[in-house]
């Protein structure tokens, strides 16, 4: 199978005989980036399952009205945050019901998280990472993860780039303060 571009993915995905095809093409290509991105930030495997199929269903509903303002990679993205926010907040009114912390039950999920292998520093990285504000770990994520240039975080956040800077610069400083702690 030749690698389709983001454009053309979206022309066969707009010719009705073509639309399943199309939609599992662009579902092979960015699966696992959406999957490790939600990953991170959800921390548990099931939940990011759940996140990751929502994701989709999203995409496929309405890629047919994709205006191509921005690049199909950074639309991808955008719904994966969305998406992902909407499910830690609504984690997080449950977690206000049941009168636990949500920081609290994602550092169990940390802790207890049978599909992780990771070294025992990684495992330290991920607990100063679910610690930090959500948008620092939506840059560090995309960042350090995800290996995306300012430019491209700032079109799926809609932030200024030197904002993004400074959130991921210190980011960084109270990761290297967390982890150098334990």
């Amino acid at each position: 199978m030749s690698e389709f571009t983001d454009n053309e993915l979206i022309e066969l995905f707009r010719n009705a005989d073509m639309k399943h095809y199309a939609f599992n093409l662009l579902v092979r290509k960015y699966q696992e980036k959406i999957y490790f991105f939600v990953r991170r930030l959800v921390i548990d495997h099931d939940d990011a399952d759940d996140v990751v199929q929502n994701i989709f269903i999203k995409i496929y509903k309405n890629l047919d009205s994709f205006r191509e303002d921005s690049k199909l990679f950074t639309w991808l993205y955008r719904i994966a945050v969305n998406e992902s926010l909407s499910f830690l907040k609504n984690k997080r009114i449950h977690c206000y019901l049941s009168l636990a912390s949500p920081e609290a039950m994602m550092m169990k999920a940390l802790q207890e998280d049978t599909h992780y292998d990771g070294t025992e520093i990684q495992k330290r990285l991920r607990e100063a990472i679910v610690k930090l504000p959500k948008k620092q770990q939506l840059v560090f994520n995309m960042r350090y993860y995800d290996d995306l240039s300012y430019a491209e975080i700032s079109d799926i956040l809609g932030t200024s780039v030197g904002a993004l800077k400074a959130s991921y610069h210190i980011a960084v400083k109270k990761i290297e303060a967390s982890v150098t702690a334990n």
